[in-house]
């Protein structure tokens, strides 16, 4: 009975949030090497479908970077990083969409349609809806561009799809691919896709997943987890160097996302059971969360 009594007092405790959150919308960045691991990808799916049974409308927007190297080193190729970004040329094009359009998306749907999430593919090939002009970097020693091959900025984000899917009470697994103005196929930078998708949607929330607690003070220390950040506090971090290496590109994809309209950004531990259910539905919350 103390148990039955427990899970109630758990219910009674979200209860305000679903209340609160009803219609609105999620944009959920999942990614790294935590996406080979069925049983904790499981957890975060049906952690999804839960969030689309109380009346929130959340999406997926996937990575799939391991996934992508391991293709490439099947097939002979090497993967070549410059600046953090993955040279594409057209070979590697050919696998990136292979595998994120077609192998992850799919998975990720079955998953979810598993847990009766009523799931829907949203990717370029079915509809234009990620815009975007070939990216430009220059080489801070030399000073000379770098051919990043066929990589992109994304420049527009075209909503009325994922807008459709979302009425019609459907989760959106999004495939972070663009095209540009002639129709060429683009590799983004998924953390940028989610952050301007959830701009472009107004989302309520952006969340992404990770392998730590979220930000952490100490980088050894889950101990040091800093729940709440506001934009001076982040910044003041990333100079002191606190905010480093894989955290920075999430980290700077919910600055860009809060300082256009999502009201609250999250980084959340992917391996903690529920960690996304903890996060949105209860006072404390368990990752980091960044505000305006």
């Amino acid at each position: 009975m103390d148990r039955a009594v427990q899970k109630a007092a758990v219910l009674i405790e979200a209860l305000p949030y679903i209340l609160e959150f009803q219609g609105k919308r999620v944009v959920i960045k999942l990614g790294g090497s935590g996406m080979d691991n069925e049983e904790l990808i499981g957890n975060v799916l049906r952690d999804i479908v839960f969030m689309r049974a109380v009346g929130m409308h959340p999406m997926i927007v996937h990575g799939g970077g391991p996934f992508i190297t391991r293709a490439m080193e099947e097939s002979g190729a090497k993967a070549v990083f410059v600046h953090g970004h993955r040279v594409t040329d057209e070979a590697t094009l050919g696998i990136v969409e292979k595998v994120l359009l077609h192998e992850v998306n799919s998975f990720l749907i079955k998953q979810l349609n598993n847990h009766k999430g009523q799931a829907a593919p949203v990717h370029v090939l079915i509809d234009p809806f990620l815009l975007a002009e070939r990216k430009k970097i220059i080489d801070e020693e030399s000073g000379e561009e770098v051919d990043l091959g066929f990589v992109g900025t994304i420049k527009k984000v075209e909503t009325l799809f994922i807008e459709e899917l979302c009425q019609a009470g459907r989760i959106p697994v999004i495939a972070p691919m663009a095209v540009d103005e002639n129709g060429q196929l683009l590799n983004v930078n998924a953390d940028d896709a989610a952050a301007r998708i959830a701009i472009a949607l107004g989302a309520e929330k952006l969340v992404f997943f990770t392998n730590v607690p979220g930000v952490l003070r100490e980088a050894d220390n889950p101990d040091s987890l800093i729940s709440t950040l506001h934009e001076p506090e982040v910044e003041t971090f990333i100079e002191d160097g606190v905010i480093d290496s894989g955290m920075l590109p999430k980290v700077r994809a919910c600055l860009a996302a809060v300082h256009d309209g999502v009201h609250k950004a999250h980084i959340v531990d992917a391996e903690i059971a529920h960690s996304l259910l903890l996060e949105i539905f209860t006072e404390q919350g368990i990752g980091t969360q960044i505000l305006k």
